[in-house]
């Protein structure tokens, strides 16, 4: 473990495992709980609105009906990190003026918000809110790396992070299996509030998470070192959100040219590479379910292991790196992920298909730790908030298109040709981030 001063890469990183698991452990109950809804809902519920435009749109490209449930679930899944986006980077910029620790509370309180709704979801209206209040209060992960910033030099800022790629190793080894533990219950019990225990469930975890970071988290951010104030009025605001500043990094003020160059570049490359990367890890429980007919029990057991290969390899090797080698292992994370693509997309057999999964395992563990470290020594002390904020809400943005893109492409081209067609474009993230000349 990182040694700093009042342990709080701990707290953070215990804070993060408590979220995660309550935020992974949906994945493979969403398959039922849209069955689940479809089935209690009418005609005029949100649902079968929804599900109505889907049709139309499957008889104009020809899709086959049984994939109905991957553009839903792309739908989904991009709404939540298309909210994701919009609130990290103003969340992040609010902490640099008013701290870490009160917009952290904040955040967690509107993730517990978001399953006691789940947890009373009669309909599915309700869950769809849900799901739009604990999206735009994920602002929880970019103030984690800010808190990390805060407390690190830039000899330990790479173990640290390490330290909460672990944390993300963890959720989505545990979290899955839990929730893919559920689906196997739901399957002796459709009563009609199968869903109560696991939301219920959640809702002590994510209630775990807020007492502890009360009791045990300290403000990282003193006041001296803080932001004077936001910039002006709705500008401000929108240099937060809109895309276009968002890549030109317009809300982080103090940068010289060199950082704000480096800013982007790292910025555009993080930026596609998960774009591309969120539509595969989306898509995958559903290839898995309809070409390799997997239960959801062994999709927990496929989480398990790519995130077991994740765990083993930051805990032993990412967090060991040098900050010289940082971005050496950034790049050879990103084209390895190209070769796992073209697997997963060509795989026939359960071989083949695991060795693309444990190629995934492996770039997923070298890359968004080592890319959060780059962009950390990047810019003045009082600006970290804004920049992990801005960085966070462009992979929240990638996240929201990814997902729906490649679910769409899934269902009208196939998952063949989607994932090689991503192998193609995951060739240029590499090659941006290699122009980068500092770190």
């Amino acid at each position: 473990m990182v040694k700093i001063k009042d342990n709080t890469v701990r707290v953070v990183f215990i804070s993060l495992l408590l979220d995660l698991l309550a935020f992974t452990m949906i994945l493979p109950l969403l398959p039922a709980l849209l069955d689940y809804y479809k089935s209690i809902e009418n005609d005029q519920g949100l649902y079968f609105k929804i599900l109505h435009y889907i049709q139309r749109a499957r008889i104009y490209f020809d899709a086959p009906d049984k994939v109905n449930t991957v553009l839903y679930g792309g739908f989904l899944g991009s709404m939540y990190s298309f909210l994701q986006f919009l609130g990290s980077p103003i969340v992040g910029a609010l902490s640099d003026i008013y701290g870490r620790k009160p917009l952290m509370l904040f955040c967690l309180t509107g993730i517990m918000m978001s399953y006691l709704l789940w947890a009373l979801s009669c309909n599915f209206t309700i869950f769809v809110l849900a799901r739009f209040i604990g999206g735009i209060s994920k602002g929880n992960i970019s103030l984690s790396m800010a808190i990390i910033t805060d407390v690190t030099s830039a000899k330990t800022r790479g173990k640290a992070m390490a330290l909460v790629g672990i944390a993300f190793s963890i959720g989505f080894v545990v979290g899955p299996m839990i929730g893919a533990f559920f689906a196997w219950s739901s399957i002796n019990n459709r009563t009609g509030t199968w869903y109560i225990i696991p939301a219920v469930f959640a809702l002590f975890l994510a209630g775990s998470d807020l007492c502890f970071v009360i009791c045990n988290l300290k403000e990282s951010l003193p006041l001296k070192s803080r932001a004077k104030n936001l910039k002006c009025g709705m500008l401000g605001t929108i240099a937060y959100i809109n895309p276009i500043d968002l890549f030109q990094f317009n809300g982080v003020s103090d940068l010289n040219l060199q950082d704000k160059k480096n800013l982007r570049t790292l910025g555009c490359a993080y930026f596609m590479y998960l774009f591309i990367y969120s539509g595969l890890e989306f898509t995958l429980t559903f290839l898995t379910h309809y070409l390799f007919e997997f239960t959801s029990m062994q999709q927990g057991w496929m989480f398990l292991g790519i995130g077991l290969v994740m765990a083993i390899l930051q805990g032993g090797w990412v967090r060991t790196i040098p900050p010289n080698k940082t971005k050496s292992t950034a790049e050879l994370g990103l084209w390895l992920i190209i070769p796992a693509f073209v697997c997963i997309g060509i795989a026939e057999d359960i071989l083949t298909l695991s060795i693309g999964i444990f190629l995934f395992a492996i770039s997923t563990a070298m890359v968004v730790t080592c890319m959060m470290t780059l962009v950390t020594r990047i810019g003045p002390e009082n600006q970290k908030g804004v920049i992990t904020g801005v960085f966070r809400s462009l992979g929240a943005l990638a996240r929201a298109c990814g997902p729906i893109v490649a679910s769409s492409a899934f269902w009208c081209i196939g998952s063949k040709i989607t994932y090689l067609i991503g192998a193609v474009f995951l060739v240029f993230p590499p090659l941006i981030l290699q122009s980068i000349k500092l770190l």
